[in-house]
């Protein structure tokens, strides 16, 4: 069984057992979280579309860690005009590890 989540403005396709980085959660490590936002669940070869959202459909989870991504360097040069301008940004996240996917 999969689902089709979405959270942090983007969507994830999940099974039970996995573990994933998700944009930065205000939860606690070890904490028990849930997804309502299910967009499609499937199973074997039958599929529940969500219009938008499955009605009562939960992707339980669990917070494994909280953490910062690489760093991603940006750089604007312009030739010839002795410009450079250096940045860099480092995106939080949020591990979680999905522990149940439920219809409803």
């Amino acid at each position: 069984m999969y689902a089709v989540i979405k959270t942090g403005g983007k969507q994830y396709r999940v099974m039970q057992g996995e573990t994933l980085r998700v944009e930065k959660l205000d939860a606690e490590v070890g904490a028990a979280i849930s997804f309502d936002e299910v967009l499609l669940i499937g199973e074997g070869e039958g599929i529940t579309v969500g219009a938008p959202l499955v009605p009562g459909a939960r992707v339980a989870a669990k917070v494994k860690a909280h953490g910062r991504a690489d760093k991603v360097r940006i750089i604007k040069f312009r030739r010839r005009k002795h410009h450079m301008k250096q940045m860099g940004h480092r995106q939080h996240y949020t591990e979680v590890e999905i522990t149940g996917i439920s219809r409803g």
